[in-house]
């Protein structure tokens, strides 16, 4: 059940109308910090499950994401003497970005610009945002609102990007 529910996430970060419509730049860091997004939403509503199945799912798909970290970068080519360091860095940058987002997601900072400095590398004009903020706002909805069963069984189901253009 984690694989599925991290592939069904993985499969939403990598959604084409991200980078087509809403500018997202298709480059490595982009699609983990699209990544990080999607996976910062199902893992706090797992956690916020009063059921220790949901804190362990949650569990489980952080430490899905960061095996799979580590064999991408062992596929890119990164050396064995490099990767530790780099996964070091990654989970720094995960925490770092959750943090950003649980702010703007409880109202204590805004979203659009929590994505402009994260998915848009810090581009302080990033048109795009705002309209991504909308799909995050639309996503957490769907995400809090759905069964801890449903995603219990590996399935999670977001929004449609396209209509946020």
């Amino acid at each position: 059940m984690v694989e599925r529910l991290y592939d069904a996430v993985v499969d939403q970060a990598r959604t084409p109308a991200f980078y087509a419509d809403l500018g997202v730049t298709d480059q490595l860091e982009s699609r983990f910090d699209l990544l990080v997004l999607h996976l910062h939403l199902v893992i706090r509503r797992l956690s916020a499950s009063d059921e220790p199945r949901g804190a362990a799912l949650a569990q489980g798909l952080f430490d899905a994401f960061f095996h799979d970290m580590d064999r991408t970068l062992r596929a890119i080519g990164v050396g064995d003497m490099s990767v530790g360091k780099k996964v070091k860095d990654m989970v720094r940058a995960y925490y770092g970005r959750c943090a950003a987002y649980e702010e703007a997601l409880t109202g204590k900072a805004d979203l659009a610009d929590a994505i402009a400095r994260n998915i848009y590398a810090g581009d302080d004009s990033a048109p795009h945002a705002p309209a991504l903020a909308a799909y995050v706002r639309r996503a957490q909805q769907a995400v809090d609102t759905m069964a801890l069963e449903v995603l219990m069984s590996g399935g999670v189901t977001f929004p449609a990007v396209e209509d946020v253009r």
